[in-house]
């Protein structure tokens, strides 16, 4: 995937699909650690012992209707070639954490994209599911809470002028932190 924002979708997905009701995005940008950190929070099924030892391979996964499970191996790939790391944990019954983290300036570093893209396309496909997005950079941060915004604007989120809203006001927020767009 070209861009980190892909991944989040993708992992996002998987925890829809795993009967998640909440999922927290957290994105931390650091400069003076140079750290990029990604984390996905979720309270779905979670995993057994059995299936978290096998999730990194890209030829498992759980799907009935694929062959082969390639975003948890490729985002830890990117983690891994842009000097980063890669932790995966999950209980059964309590969800899961996928925690990525990157050397910020790496030249091998993917770009980040339009996480207010991914973030506004999960609140109109999963409309009930609380999506927390945290994004902070060197101390500055943005949360967007969609339980919030559905208290403000009901529940069809995927409504073109609420879809129009949420993504000028995400940009806004975003510029206004300067990080890696």
């Amino acid at each position: 995937m070209e861009e980190l924002a892909l991944h989040i979708l993708d992992l996002v997905q998987n925890c829809a699909e795993a009967g998640a009701s909440m999922v927290e995005i957290t994105i931390i940008e650091d400069f003076s650690s140079n750290l990029l950190l990604i984390e996905i929070r979720d309270n779905g099924r979670g995993m057994s012992p059995e299936v978290l030892a096998n999730v990194e391979d890209p030829f498992f996964t759980t799907r009935t209707t694929r062959h082969v499970g390639l975003g948890i191996p490729l985002l830890k790939a990117a983690a891994e070639q842009a000097g980063g790391s890669f932790v995966i944990t999950s209980s059964p019954g309590k969800g899961t954490t996928v925690r990525a983290e990157f050397e910020h300036d790496n030249i091998d570093r993917a770009p980040l994209g339009s996480v207010c893209d991914t973030v506004v396309a999960l609140l109109a496909v999963h409309p009930r599911l609380d999506l927390v997005y945290t994004h902070s950079v060197n101390g500055t941060e943005f949360v967007l809470d969609g339980r919030e915004i559905r208290e403000i604007c009901g529940e069809d989120l995927n409504h073109p002028k609420i879809i129009q809203w949420l993504k000028s006001y995400i940009a806004e927020q975003e510029k206004q932190l300067g990080g890696d767009q």
